[in-house]
């Protein structure tokens, strides 16, 4: 057995998601492409150069960097069973920054330049329930519960399942879509018989309602999540809820939300005001 095969395997004894497993595969025949060697042939010194490299010559971000980590990580302490990756294969700290976040007028607009159905109702989905872009991708008509207003996401980030709110306006929507394109298996179909939606396409529509909105924020799938969230906080949601709705494992994951929040920051007195509660009257 190939020690690619071996990998691949035990990816999948850990459930790892499929996604995940093609990263870290990925990630590993470049690491081994870059030596023209197989990883078994070495060690803590190389990866090091390996890190420098994508550093230094690659000018990789931080996301890239740390898939290889992890990629690496896992090759060497799991399937070889080295006992020094953790000492020698370091995480790169990440950069902070914010999420690019829309306003509620922002949105509208961007709804409003979309005049396919099946657009209008993936995209609205992403935002009502701050679902992941591979989510609305892998959402099935089964998974829609007008019963209990419920939609069932299967199997997300984590190989989580969770249920978020169905919205009336929504559910309306939906009903009126699945009249027209009548989806039998997946909500959105792609070309191909027995498969979703590519989330690429997905991306694409999104950029394109963005573009014709005049928007001048770089919109993305995600930016979509990002705005669920941070208006969720700014109409008085708590954590914990948001929380337990994006389908976050920590609760600092979820506070990042709060940075962007600008009812929060509103709310937040300048030192100005201090001096002026201290300030004499005339």
């Amino acid at each position: 057995m190939t020690l690619r095969s071996r990998m691949h395997e035990d990816l999948r004894i850990r459930n790892y998601a499929e996604r995940t497993q093609r990263t870290y595969i990925d990630a590993v025949a470049r690491f081994a492409q870059h030596f023209g060697k197989s990883p078994d042939l070495l060690g803590p010194e190389d990866v090091r150069t390996y890190q420098v490299h994508l550093v230094q010559d690659k000018g990789a971000s931080w996301t890239m960097l740390n898939q290889a980590v992890c990629a690496l990580r896992f090759l060497y302490g799991t399937t070889l069973g080295k006992d020094w990756t953790i000492r020698h294969i370091p995480y790169a700290r990440p950069a902070t920054t914010l999420p690019v976040v829309l306003s509620q007028g922002e949105v509208l607009r961007l709804f409003e330049k979309l005049a396919n159905i099946k657009h209008v109702s993936m995209l609205l989905l992403a935002y009502s329930g701050g679902l992941r872009v591979s989510e609305v991708a892998n959402l099935r008509v089964a998974d829609i519960d007008s019963e209990r207003m419920m939609i069932r996401i299967r199997q997300g980030k984590g190989r989580k399942d969770r249920d978020v709110p169905l919205s009336p306006m929504l559910l309306i929507l939906l009903r009126e879509y699945w009249r027209i394109d009548k989806p039998r298996d997946f909500l959105f179909p792609g070309a191909r018989a027995g498969r979703s939606l590519a989330v690429s396409s997905i991306q694409k529509v999104c950029r394109a309602a963005a573009t014709h909105a005049g928007l001048k924020k770089r919109v993305t799938m995600h930016t979509l999540r990002h705005s669920f969230a941070t208006h969720h906080l700014e109409a008085g949601t708590d954590l914990r809820t948001l929380q337990i709705l994006m389908g976050h494992t920590s609760l600092k994951t979820t506070s990042r939300y709060l940075h962007v929040s600008a009812a929060k920051l509103r709310a937040a007195r300048t030192p100005l005001e201090f001096l002026d509660d201290i300030a004499p009257s005339a």
